[in-house]
């Protein structure tokens, strides 16, 4: 079934494509395969980017919006992507990039069209773990900014995915946000306890030996 994609702000898809418009702004932009671009290229599917908010309160998911993210495409494939921000004036261009995730979000995207149900799709990002994953969230109706994860949304690891998570493997939030959280708790390594001195042992006691490393 189709994907829900929710529009853009209008002065964010703007400020896009007035980049993409000027000379200097795609001569000064880290994408090699955007300044060699035989044809005129276009934003399209404008994504919400969230990060997770690892200090949520224990058994709730809270995310913060932080961007508009278009794939900037030329001819049939996806050559980078345009990032946009709110600002003091309102919605500005920031950056283009590429790199893996321009073609693994596309990827992730087409699977998706194949699910059963009506989602809209969004990115959520988890930076301690060097993660973005495409975010299917079950509310149509909410704005793109809005709306917190639901347990029934569908989260898709995007590659490169972290080592022991398989990239493009759809996970309910409800069973995957708790092994994020795993990951994000650090664990403190406790010393043991000390054994109880011999009565024949000398009176100076040795320090504590310590616990193995996490």
């Amino acid at each position: 079934m189709p994907l829900h994609v929710s529009p853009a702000p209008a002065p964010a898809l703007r400020s896009v494509l007035t980049a993409l418009g000027s000379p200097t702004a795609l001569q000064e932009a880290r994408t090699p395969s955007l300044r060699a671009a035989q044809g005129p290229a276009t934003a399209e599917l404008p994504l919400p980017v969230h990060v997770l908010d690892r200090g949520a309160p224990e058994g709730t998911a809270r995310t913060r919006f932080t961007s508009w993210r278009f794939l900037v495409r030329c001819g049939e494939r996806a050559l980078a992507a345009a990032e946009t921000r709110l600002t003091a004036d309102g919605w500005a261009f920031s950056h283009f990039f590429e790199g893996p995730y321009v073609g693994a979000t596309e990827q992730a995207l087409r699977e998706a069209e194949l699910f059963s149900g009506l989602y809209q799709p969004r990115l959520l990002s988890v930076p301690e773990l060097y993660m973005l994953t495409l975010w299917l969230h079950g509310s149509t109706g909410d704005d793109g900014s809005e709306g917190a994860l639901e347990a029934s949304d569908v989260l898709i690891p995007l590659a490169p995915a972290p080592p022991g998570i398989a990239a493009y493997l759809p996970h309910r939030v409800s069973d995957f946000l708790p092994a994020l959280r795993r990951r994000l708790t650090p664990t403190v390594a406790t010393a043991p306890a000390a054994a109880p001195a011999a009565a024949t042992a000398p009176t100076t006691q040795a320090p504590p030996l310590l616990g193995s490393p996490a």
